[in-house]
């Protein structure tokens, strides 16, 4: 027979932190344990599988979270001012998309799709930073990209002439984003905060387009060597086609996007199997993707993908393992 702790433990095995804070919260029979700092960790945990990410490292209403876990969450953090320190996800993209390989990979475990698609929605979005990080020095932080992309025969964030020949591909949205990003550092922040919630992915994508797409590059690009722009393009181009294959267009049928129908487990893998089939055509794509049929992950050869845009070897994180992990230990 069941007792009530064996249900918590089952809860917060399958990461369902939000059930196991309101049981645990509303005082559930049988349940001796220590309320406070459970319901504190899963609060933090509920956060970050939500991908809450201004508020990650954040103290939980509900009680203490242990300051190495908090410590984690905030490498991964979007700073909700122009000056907070440490700078999180404008500093490295690389813990948050560790984590995010390790939400991915939970939400596939909880068959939770339609969050799962928004997952590799959010991914994609800022690909294009990823793989510009090794070449910027950070993750297209507005505080520092200015030296890296403006200066003579820069067409970045300059508005076009109507009287002139049209040599930037960018899209208007993209180029009032890129022209926001070189002074928004030094906005209140009320104004900070709207640019990372409505103008970062579109520098994102904008800085993709300079190195994959563009047909007539400005300084931003001719002014990196040779070997190190070509490395770039291909792992821009590559991020594009991520963006745009069958896996990530999941997302206009499920109800994160324009539909109401959610992907099922078997939709979700085929439409991977077909992203797969169409990346491997490029030469970069099929580095990435040689050889990971067998790998473990629930979208086999995702990981490596991320890592070979990156330039650097990701892999999915355990932040949410190890909330899991202290939480049994406490109701044990």
């Amino acid at each position: 027979m069941e007792t009530a702790r064996d249900v918590l433990t089952a809860l917060a095995r399958r990461y369902a932190f939000g059930d196991l804070e309101a049981l645990i919260t509303q005082g559930t029979p049988g349940a001796d344990v220590q309320s406070t700092s459970v319901a504190a960790l899963c609060a933090f945990g509920q956060r970050v599988l939500d991908l809450d990410a201004e508020d990650f490292g954040m103290p939980e209403d509900v009680g203490d979270v242990p300051k190495d876990l908090l410590d984690r969450a905030r490498a991964s953090r979007m700073p909700q001012a122009p000056r907070e320190r440490p700078r999180g996800a404008l500093a490295s993209l690389r813990p948050a998309y560790a984590l995010l390989l390790e939400v991915i990979a939970i939400r596939w475990y909880r068959r939770d799709m339609a969050a799962l698609v928004a997952a590799v929605h959010i991914a994609s979005e800022y690909l294009p930073l990823l793989a510009w990080e090794p070449v910027l020095g950070h993750a297209g932080d507005p505080a520092l990209i200015g030296p890296s992309v403006n200066g003579e025969g820069s067409r970045f964030g300059v508005p076009i002439d109507p009287a002139t020949a049209r040599n930037c591909d960018h899209t208007r949205p993209e180029r009032s984003a890129c022209e926001r990003t070189l002074r928004v550092s030094k906005e209140p922040g009320p104004g900070w905060r709207a640019y990372l919630d409505r103008q970062h992915s579109q520098v994102a994508s904008a800085l993709g387009d300079c190195a994959a797409r563009c047909r007539t590059p400005c300084t931003v690009m001719t002014r990196l060597d040779d070997a190190v722009r070509t490395d770039l393009a291909e792992r821009c181009k590559l991020a594009a086609d991520f963006t745009d294959s069958a896996l990530v267009k999941l997302r206009h049928a499920a109800p994160v996007g324009h539909g109401f129908g959610v992907p099922s487990p078997e939709e979700v893998q085929t439409a991977w199997t077909r992203a797969r089939k169409s990346l491997v055509h490029q030469p970069l794509g099929h580095t990435a993707l040689n050889g990971t049929d067998d790998d473990p992950y629930p979208l086999a050869g995702l990981p490596s993908l991320f890592s070979t845009i990156a330039a650097a070897g990701l892999v999915p994180d355990t932040l949410l393992y190890d909330v899991t992990d202290r939480i049994t230990a406490t109701l044990s």
